[in-house]
C-alpha cells in the first residue's frame, strides 16, 4: 500500500486525524526537509557543513525530535538555495 493510500485511510479514524492535524506543520518541515536533501543528494554531514547546524541536529529535525526555530529554518532554506516562507492559512 502507498503511503497517501494509508494515509488517508487513517484519516477516516476521527482520533488520528486530529492528532495528525495537530503535527501536520512538523511532519510537513521534516517531510520537505528530507525530500530536498535527497533530491539534491546532499548528505547530513553536507547540509551539516552548509547550515553550521550539527549533523545529530540535522538527524533529530528529520526525525521530529526537535523544533526548529525560524533562524534553523532559514539556515537550512538558504543551504538548498531557497527562501523560507510562512504562511497563515
Amino acid at each position: 500500500m502507498k503511503w497517501e493510500d494509508y494515509k488517508q485511510k487513517k484519516l477516516e479514524n476521527p482520533e488520528f486525524k486530529k492528532a495528525y492535524e495537530e503535527l501536520e506543520v512538523e511532519y510537513a518541515i521534516m517531510d520537505e526537509m528530507l525530500r530536498l536533501r535527497v533530491e539534491t543528494g546532499m548528505s547530513q554531514s553536507q547540509l551539516s557543513a552548509k547550515t553550521g547546524i550539527t549533523q545529530p541536529d540535522i538527524s533529530k529535525l528529520e526525525n521530529g525530535k526537535a523544533n526548529p526555530s525560524i533562524s534553523t529554518l532559514k539556515k537550512v532554506a538558504r543551504a538548498f538555495g531557497k527562501k523560507l516562507r510562512v504562511q497563515f492559512v
